[in-house]
């Protein structure tokens, strides 16, 4: 496939030997929203974040790519965003934003022309170009952004790994059935567009669980049965998935840091009182550590969050993001959607923002670039005199910050690169770590996640325990349907058991219960859940039909070739589910 992209005179970058190296994350990832409305929560979102971060990305990675500067980084595609991304529907939905934003510049323009408003019109001017840019290079690549991911990681540029399917949350799921569907489908849609399977998963939220005796939080269950679960590692090393990310409170105890909060105030309803951890001083956050749970099989490695480079990407109120000359988020022109302002402060009120300067802000990226691989060099080096080895600082984010959230991100992230070797800081992917620097001993984790807290209040909570009590009751009647008769060779229970599998695996996404419990998009989530629950009901009882001898009417025919083409994720999801129920017991 021919990249957009315009070929560099490669030069290499060489250092002596770094103080310790970098290991960024970039976790890629949105729900399925194709098919499922348009705006604002529904495929315009997709699209929009495809132009204003995917792209630029893919522009910053391979240009760093060409001039041999890395980048190594190590990006997290989701399964179910590259189903979607893989689909002709979502080049139509692209290409159609892209029409509709060159269009609004135009109006937007002649509106402030005639308003004599010269800098925002020049403004308008400024966002044409930004948007034909994205134009030509979309149809350069021919949409196919997935190719273009996969040409730089076949180029070691990068490495890409994966995630939970639908991006469930493994902690609260109760059948380890359901976790195995989630890895295993997960597993199998990286191989089947990129080639090969990846060495590292990020898990969904960085939720996890060890082994132990567990019971449903929530539900007529709950508190009256117990069942011995495996450890999240576990699922993953039987899946030769070597590696995942956690947070630091897992791996040494003491106050988590929120990672969305600027972002989402509404989580500050479900702020509680911190639990008090034990710290465990001896496990640093600078070295990988080899997990595995008490009485358990298989282990794998974790990278774990960097407590001091984290905020100063991620906060909008203390870091980068809220600097006065970066574009305000928030503040739109309607019609049409363009930013038009800058942050200015973050506390004031929106109609006391200033006019975006963009040469203000590039010079911001480049100081904050500057600063960050600073305070980067300054944490290795400290590792390096107390402990007398080189240490890995590992940085992830989700890759909506760079470009969507936060404008300049992408840019900002290109300008790191830059400067890593210049400060005497390696950078690395997770998966190259994994090799060349194994980890040393073997450790327990803490269960939580990197949410508000630090446990599992996000995703459960007092607002979304209904959502649990359905999807338990899912899983329960997915896999007890599962293992009482033989579907594998009855052509049509076989369809219907598949999409049985998509409704569960889309119903137990952790989209919705974020998505309800911040108010972000609370109607559309929980519409959607009531949805998938509902078809999920409805595909079921046809199952059982059909298992016991019936037949489906014409309506009922039509009704399951919808949900087919509407809900089209994991072609192959019947296997998966073959397997995952035959998921040896404990």
């Amino acid at each position: 496939m021919k990249g957009w992209e315009p070929h560099h005179p490669r030069r290499r970058h060489t250092m002596a030997e770094p103080v310790g190296h970098l290991i960024l994350v970039l976790h890629t990832h949105l729900p399925f929203v194709l098919n499922h409305g348009r705006w604002p929560h529904g495929s315009d979102w997709l699209s929009e974040v495809t132009i204003e971060c995917y792209l630029p990305l893919l522009r910053v990675l391979t240009r760093l790519a060409e001039e041999d500067i890395g980048p190594t980084v190590t990006v997290d595609l989701s399964p179910v965003l590259c189903e979607q991304m893989a689909s002709p529907l979502f080049r139509e939905e692209v290409g159609a934003m892209l029409a509709q934003r060159l269009e609004s510049c135009e109006e937007a323009r002649r509106y402030f022309t005639d308003a004599h408003e010269d800098r925002l019109a020049a403004l308008c001017t400024f966002w044409r170009g930004f948007y034909e840019d994205a134009r030509r290079q979309f149809d350069a690549l021919e949409g196919n952004l997935l190719g273009a991911f996969r040409d730089l990681a076949d180029r070691e540029a990068i490495e890409l790994i994966s995630t939970g399917a639908t991006h469930g949350y493994f902690p609260l799921l109760s059948r380890d059935e359901s976790l195995d569907l989630q890895i295993r489908t997960a597993v199998a849609t990286h191989v089947r567009h990129f080639g090969r399977a990846p060495r590292g998963l990020w898990l969904p939220e960085c939720g996890y669980r060890p082994r132990y005796e567990w019971t449903p939080p929530v539900g007529p269950r709950s508190g009256k049965v117990r069942y011995r679960r495996r450890g999240v590692e576990e699922l993953l090393a039987a899946h030769e998935v070597e590696y995942f990310f956690t947070d630091v409170h897992l791996v040494r105890g003491g106050r988590a840091l929120s990672a969305y909060r600027d972002y989402f105030p509404r989580l500050r309803t479900v702020a509680e009182p911190e639990t008090a951890i034990y710290r465990r001083r001896d496990r640093s956050p600078y070295a990988p550590h080899r997990v595995a749970s008490r009485g358990g099989t298989g282990e794998a490695t974790a990278f774990v969050r960097d407590p001091e480079t984290t905020l100063q990407v991620w906060s909008r109120d203390a870091g980068y993001p809220g600097d006065e000359w970066y574009l305000e988020f928030h503040k739109k022109h309607w019609p049409g959607g363009l930013r038009l302002w800058r942050v200015t402060d973050p506390r004031i009120d929106l109609g006391q923002k200033q006019v975006y300067v963009p040469e203000r802000a590039r010079e911001r990226t480049e100081a904050h670039a500057d600063h960050f691989t600073g305070v980067v060099r300054d944490v290795l080096a400290r590792y390096s005199r107390e402990e007398g080895r080189r240490g890995v600082l590992c940085s992830p984010f989700d890759t909506e910050l760079f470009g969507h959230w936060w404008g300049e991100g992408p840019r900002w992230l290109e300008q790191v690169f830059r400067r890593l070797a210049e400060r005497g800081v390696g950078s690395i992917t997770a998966g190259d770590c994994a090799r060349r620097f194994p980890a040393e001993g073997t450790i327990t984790l803490l269960e939580g996640s990197w949410g508000e807290g630090g446990d599992h209040r996000v995703w459960l909570n007092k607002d979304t325990e209904w959502t649990w009590e359905m999807v338990y009751q899912a899983e329960e009647d997915l896999w007890a349907f599962l293992s009482t008769a033989p579907w594998q060779h009855v052509p049509l229970l076989r369809r219907l058991v598949a999409q049985l599998g998509r409704e569960l695996l889309l119903l137990t996404a952790s989209d919705w219960q974020f998505l309800i419990t911040t108010w972000a998009a609370r109607n559309y989530a929980e519409t959607r859940f009531a949805e998938h629950y509902a078809d999920f009901t409805r595909l079921l009882e046809l199952a059982r039909r059909v298992r016991g001898g019936g037949s489906l009417s014409w309506e009922e025919e039509e009704f399951l070739a919808g949900k087919e083409a509407q809900d089209f994720c994991f072609p192959d999801i019947a296997d998966h589910l073959d397997a995952s129920a035959r998921l040896p017991g404990l």
